[in-house]
């Protein structure tokens, strides 16, 4: 099977032409001078977890933001690295396979040459399996030349995406170790940067040599927070999404007689769904995060669903297109406690046949209640995270089949006047995965692989690779690193009635921010989508001409650029600095006392753990 790696894929003309497209570099990474800006030490965005953090990371919490300078930027502090001794680098695909990942490869590949022609990149096979059995494949320009700009993760492959366990940790060191490796880059989300951090510490306090990168690519768009505007992937997989889903939207309008409901990726957070629907207008979405803020049961859904049904066929509409995430199952109340008994049964190792005689009686009720396919389907062992296996369940067919018995039952009892409700059922979970990424995400993996190098070149070890600013044209990005401990946050979890338990550091997905601007844009336009059908088809993936430069919406309504902010910030501190020196006025002392002791005020208030509203708890 290994022999199959890196093999040269036959390319279409399409390909072909993709494969020559140079992705373009900010101009802070170009040249062969590294200068790296390191600001003020991080925190954690939650106070209450702080603690918790830097004790299980006393090696890695509380580093500074790397900030990566253009050769022009007048700053007197920064350090600036002209010598590039060669390097060994590794790196391993360790999270599920996103558009964009072999730019990655390709971005480090070339910036190790650029810096030092003798550098070596070694690929890992078949994922952390092969970090683990350390399965290598030198990256050399004749073996990325059919892997540029293309999609997939064929070039290495991938396994499991977790390096957890002592057993796992132990065997990942010891690999870099053998291998005499500089650096090792971990690509993936939550879970993999999760374990990238526990690398580093564990790394760290061994003293061994290899520093640890990660590189936030997932499809799941959900590795969001304050230093990490988007991930690699997510701008591709929602534009092929969507122009399936205006297509199903084009064939509804046409026939005028089916209800498609879709089901997309997305297992904790809904982004892509919100995306999605922003993108090509679809009638409804049902968000996770709206049925787990207002505590929506089964039953609600389903009378929501019937009742914009029901509107629609008052304007003699009998067709429509509805959107649901993947992890919409976990987040309604009553399912999730169900999940959460079955897995319990699990655990303990009781049979699938056995597991609904055990079930509490409210828990018995719900599960005999649903449909034949849906039990079946929620029996599944859980996975390596303990979620349910989200792409087996088929929401969509069991709310399709709830709407369509409250439909009939409603136009029995005369209350419903259109005609029979018709569903037709699609899961969008493997059609866009494997897609060629859209420039967008060309540039922004190849320009994160570029960032990775600047990352070892300044000797940082337990950071993630970051661009800010995205939304503007790349000569504008913002590049740094961040500390991936500083993205991490504690979670408490109940364990029985009135009990409760702190969970581990770790980096959490970011769910849809119901404050937020692009949810606030859906909410504006949601009765307009339901009724007027005011379908948007984004045609096919676009790589040259109108639409090529096209970036994501939720990712260009949000007020981002935080590493921007935090620069502008550091800025203002150190005018303050220059103005208010002994020896100025009394007058400007005062004003200057002043200001500060109100913006201290606000800010010890607002950062209180009592007062904290991005608490996760």
């Amino acid at each position: 099977m290994d022999a199959d790696y890196g093999i040269a894929r036959e390319l279409s003309d399409l390909q072909k032409l993709r494969s020559q497209y140079q992705p373009e570099l900010p101009p802070c990474l170009q040249g062969t001078t590294v200068r790296v800006e390191l600001g003020d030490a991080t925190t954690a965005a939650d106070p209450s977890g702080e603690h918790v953090i830097s004790r299980s990371f006393p090696h890695t919490y509380g580093q500074p933001l790397a900030h990566f300078l253009r050769a022009t930027a007048k700053v007197s502090d920064a350090q600036i690295i002209t010598e590039h001794p060669a390097k060994r680098v590794g790196i391993v695909f360790c999270g599920r396979q996103s558009p964009g990942g072999h730019n990655v490869i390709w971005g480090i590949h070339d910036a190790l040459k650029i810096h030092n022609p003798n550098s070596t990149l070694l690929g890992f096979l078949g994922g952390s399996e092969g970090l683990f059995a350390q399965k290598t494949l030198e990256i050399t320009n004749d073996i990325l030349a059919t892997y540029k700009n293309q999609g997939g993760y064929d070039m290495l492959g991938r396994t499991k995406d977790q390096i957890r366990t002592t057993e796992q940790v132990n065997a990942a060191m010891a690999a870099c170790k053998a291998l005499k490796l500089d650096s090792l880059i971990i690509i993936g989300g939550v879970t993999s940067n999760t374990d990238a951090a526990q690398l580093a510490e564990t790394f760290a306090e061994a003293k061994c040599q290899t520093k640890v990168v990660g590189v936030p690519v997932t499809l799941n768009g959900d590795l969001k927070n304050q230093f990490v505007e988007t991930n690699v992937g997510f701008d591709t997989i929602c534009k092929v999404n969507s122009q399936l889903i205006s297509n199903m939207c084009t064939d509804a309008l046409s026939a005028e007689k089916y209800y498609y409901f879709i089901r997309l990726m997305g297992r904790k957070a809904s982004h892509v769904a919100l995306e999605c629907t922003l993108q090509s207008h679809p009638n409804m979405v049902i968000l996770g995060e709206e049925v787990a803020a207002s505590k929506l049961t089964l039953f609600d859904i389903t009378n929501k669903i019937c009742d914009a049904v029901q509107a629609r066929a008052e304007q003699d509409k009998n067709h429509g297109v509805i959107l649901l995430p993947e992890g919409l199952i976990e987040s309604i109340p009553e399912v999730y406690a169900l999940l959460q008994e079955i897995h319990g049964l699990l655990t303990q190792g009781v049979s699938t046949d056995k597991i609904s005689s055990q079930l509490s009686p409210w828990a018995s009720a719900l599960f005999e209640f649903l449909p034949p396919f849906i039990k079946k389907q929620l029996l599944l062992h859980p996975e390596s995270d303990d979620s349910a296996q989200l792409s087996q369940i088929e929401t969509e067919k069991l709310i399709a089949h709830l709407v369509e018995t409250e439909m009939n039952k409603r136009l029995k009892e005369g209350t419903y006047k259109g005609k029979k409700f018709n569903a037709i059922c699609h899961f969008f979970g493997y059609q866009a995965r494997g897609s060629l990424p859209s420039k967008f995400d060309c540039d922004y993996a190849y320009v994160l692989g570029h960032v990775c190098y600047h990352i070892l070149a300044a000797g940082l070890n337990g950071y993630m690779a970051t661009l800010t600013n995205l939304k503007n044209p790349v000569n504008k990005w913002r590049c740094g690193a961040a500390p991936i401990t500083a993205m991490m946050s504690v979670k408490r979890y109940g364990r029985g009635p009135g009990k409760a338990s702190l969970g581990k550091p770790a980096v959490h997905p970011a769910t849809v921010d119901l404050k937020g601007k692009s949810y606030e844009l859906l909410s504006q336009n949601a009765t307009k989508f339901l009724l007027d059908d005011v379908y948007r088809n984004p045609g096919p993936l676009q790589f040259d001409g109108p639409g090529a430069d096209a970036k994501a919406i939720t990712l260009c309504v949000e007020d981002q650029d935080y590493m921007g902010r935090i620069k502008k910030l550091q800025e203002y501190l150190d005018k303050v600095r220059t103005i208010v020196k002994p020896g100025c006025s009394q007058d400007v002392l005062k004003a200057a006392l002043s200001a500060m002791s109100s913006v201290t005020e606000i800010l010890s208030v607002m950062t209180s753990p009592s007062s904290n509203v991005n608490t996760p708890f």
